[in-house]
């Protein structure tokens, strides 16, 4: 066990978590009998991965997962309004997020073209605007909260597909993609075995074989 992080949501893990300094480890399934398992042990509300087992809790549903996770990290805003702010762009980095990971399911090519005549051009402005108006490195206030790792998935699967070259009319967000890089927990997150990445074949035969897709 380590002191590690992570936010991408996998479909077939049974434990998941946050950017947040919990040891953790995470399940894989491979087998649809072990997903019908956890079904039949009433451990997932909806039927649905993933699932993060912790303080007693089955606890489904990534956003509901991470925001829980944020509020035991203190990542979550120090008063309403900081708060309200947070969870507002935190569900807007999901949604910058969510076209990327439909690649191996469809044709990656496909995939990409439509992030980059889509996605970057409608969210790279807006995030940009909110990280320059805030001038500190992060989204809201001067450390980092859920909202910032909610951003940065998505910002890390960009670079690794189209390169740095994204930030170079977004000065503001190069600033906060160096600043929450060099943060300690997810600079070692980011070395370490928990990071996913990029879906493969066998990932996708996975998610098809224990979903029954």
């Amino acid at each position: 066990m380590e002191n590690n992080l992570a936010l991408k949501f996998n479909p077939l893990k049974r434990s998941c978590v946050t950017f947040c300094p919990l040891q953790f480890s995470d399940e894989f399934l491979y087998e649809r009998k072990d997903f019908l398992k956890l079904i039949d042990e009433g451990k997932l509300l909806f039927n649905q991965l993933p699932l993060l087992e912790i303080d007693g809790k089955n606890l489904i549903q990534s956003g509901s997962t991470a925001r829980y996770l944020g509020r035991k990290a203190g990542l979550c805003g120090k008063n309403e309004d900081e708060a309200v702010q947070i969870d507002m762009l935190f569900e807007g980095g999901r949604d910058f997020f969510t076209p990327i990971l439909a690649v191996g399911f469809r044709p990656e090519a496909d995939v990409l073209a439509e992030v980059k005549s889509k996605s970057l051009p409608k969210y790279m402005p807006l995030f940009e605007k909110v990280a320059a108006a805030n001038g500190t490195g992060y989204l809201v206030g001067s450390s980092m909260t859920l909202a910032d790792l909610s951003l940065l998935e998505p910002l890390l699967a960009f670079v690794e597909y189209f390169g740095s070259d994204i930030f170079n009319d977004y000065p503001a967000l190069k600033k906060f993609y160096d600043t929450l890089t060099s943060v300690d927990t997810v600079s070692a997150f980011l070395k370490g075995p928990h990071r996913q990445r990029k879906n493969d074949e066998k990932y996708v035969k996975d998610v098809k074989t224990v979903l029954a897709w």
